[in-house]
């Protein structure tokens, strides 16, 4: 009896996630005046795309890559309604509200970021880029501004990294061997792959 081969969600995943971070983080440093790119991309390829991976992730066993696309997903699709609600003026959010925005969603990365240490060290470099990353904009939301711009440099290296290891999944597949390699786990020994984020 044959088995079907399925996708690997990941690779609909880290390309929703690094395009949706790479774009906001443009406006970050000052590259990208208007928000209304982000909001889109928000809503469909951070927020939808992640959602779906996420959703896909689930049935594969997975539930790190279930976790990290369902709720980054979420994030984007509440960022983007973040910006709705202050465009129209409707429950506003301040800097600083921002800023209480984002600190639930640096500790759920901190905690995400001790698993990645145990997949491989391209999956920690996205999860630690990104940790400190939320880490620098939740001080920017706080306190001086240019910690949101170093937030957006470290984040455009985030989304490199996602779309580097999205890269592995697929030339792996496409090439039938190992083009960009994803080295081995920080902590742990080496195991089977999990097909992570």
């Amino acid at each position: 009896m044959s088995s079907v081969k399925s996708g690997n969600p990941a690779v609909v995943g880290l390309a929703g996630f690094g395009i949706t971070t790479f774009v906001l983080q443009m406006h970050n440093i000052g590259a990208l005046e208007s928000l209304g790119p982000v909001l889109w991309l928000g809503v469909f390829v951070g927020g939808l795309a992640q959602l779906v991976a996420g959703f896909q992730a689930k049935s594969t066993g997975n539930n790190f890559a279930y976790s990290a696309f369902t709720l980054y997903g979420a994030f984007w699709l509440a960022f983007a309604g973040i910006l709705i609600s202050n465009e129209f003026g409707f429950y506003s959010a301040s800097h600083s509200e921002v800023g209480f925005f984002l600190i639930p969603f640096t500790i759920y990365t901190g905690i995400m970021l001790y698993g990645a240490l145990h997949i491989h060290k391209a999956e920690a470099t996205i999860f630690g880029t990104l940790f400190f990353g939320f880490l620098f904009l939740v001080i920017g939301h706080f306190g001086p501004a240019v910690f949101n711009v170093i937030a957006g440099y470290v984040l455009i290296v985030c989304s490199c990294a996602a779309w580097y290891v999205m890269a592995h999944y697929i030339y792996k597949d496409v090439c039938g061997r190992d083009v960009l390699p994803v080295g081995t786990p920080i902590l742990g020994q080496p195991s089977a792959p999990v097909g992570a984020m």
